[in-house]
């Protein structure tokens, strides 16, 4: 049976994909005993390295808690900041007036090209400077602050192209029946590029989460990785069991928000299927300005 996408594949073809398949995993299980063993004869499987995660909760609230909280504060801190002025940026940059779109284009592009971590250092900089942030605080305002730059600016560019992905039809007809330009902006083409935006919004965010790692090891910022380090020495260089650990937390953060992100954007698009309805001249006419008709005439 064939298909718009391939042709269905040949006797030779089966048995070709047959061995591809059989040889891939067995170098794959192959590659599994060789980690498996190199880890066995360093001793880093040796119950004692990872019984403290086990058999008691020092680890956890000495270590691993504190770090998971300043982890999660710096991200949602970040996510909070940057989700709104990455909206605005990239509204910004489809505006028709030139004095909005070229500075608002300049920002976005000066942010998106410098490394996050160079940002960080340089806000630590700023606010150890000319700021009474206290030594303390400074890391965490330093590393929200490079997040939000860098994230912002890239999700602005998520927003514009979301917009710009839409047909052009949607804006034109809606301009038809006399709405002004934010309303079409805030009526007709956010809502709908919302849902098309959304796995890329998530996409960042989860970056986000991952990169206040970047303040721990710069910036002495004590995050989850950071919180690894430490207890790794202070537990007999349980390096392997610590780093796992912390790998699977992250591992579990970010798939249960790339998994509510998937339940939304399934709710959004169930919910804007279209019931055949009509929109009046009445529910146009509440979208205008007091006064004001469709053809626009007072």
């Amino acid at each position: 049976m064939s298909s718009v996408l391939y042709d269905s594949q040949g006797p030779r073809a089966k048995r070709r994909n047959v061995v591809f398949t059989v040889v891939f995993f067995a170098a794959l299980v192959a590659a599994l005993w060789w980690v498996y063993k190199t880890l066995d004869d360093k001793g880093q499987l040796e119950w004692v390295l990872w019984k403290p995660f086990f058999t008691g909760t020092e680890a956890w609230t000495v270590y691993i808690w504190p770090g998971l909280k300043n982890t999660l504060i710096a991200a949602a801190l970040s996510m909070i900041i940057a989700l709104p002025l990455g909206a605005f940026f990239g509204i910004a940059r489809l505006s028709d007036h030139a004095w909005v779109r070229v500075p608002a284009g300049a920002v976005v592009e000066f942010f998106r090209s410098i490394p996050v971590l160079i940002l960080m250092i340089f806000a630590n900089a700023a606010y150890s400077e000319y700021t009474n942030v206290s030594s303390d605080d400074r890391p965490l305002y330093a590393v929200v602050t490079g997040l939000v730059l860098y994230n912002s600016s890239v999700l602005a560019e998520i927003v514009r192209a979301g917009i710009l992905s839409l047909p052009r039809g949607q804006a034109e007809a809606a301009s038809a029946i006399g709405l002004r330009k934010n309303q079409v902006m805030r009526f007709i083409l956010l809502p709908q590029a919302v849902t098309a935006m959304l796995p890329a919004i998530v996409s960042q965010l989860v970056v986000i989460v991952k990169d206040t790692a970047l303040g721990g090891a710069v910036l002495t910022f004590a995050e989850l990785l950071a919180a690894a380090n430490t207890m790794s020495a202070y537990y007999g260089a349980n390096t392997i069991a610590s780093f796992t650990v912390v790998a699977v937390i992250f591992i579990v953060i970010n798939f249960t928000l790339t998994s509510f992100a998937g339940w939304l954007e399934t709710r959004l698009r169930r919910g804007k299927k279209s019931t055949g309805a009509v929109l009046g001249a009445d529910a146009v006419e509440e979208l205008n300005t007091p006064g004001e008709h469709v053809d626009g005439q007072k």
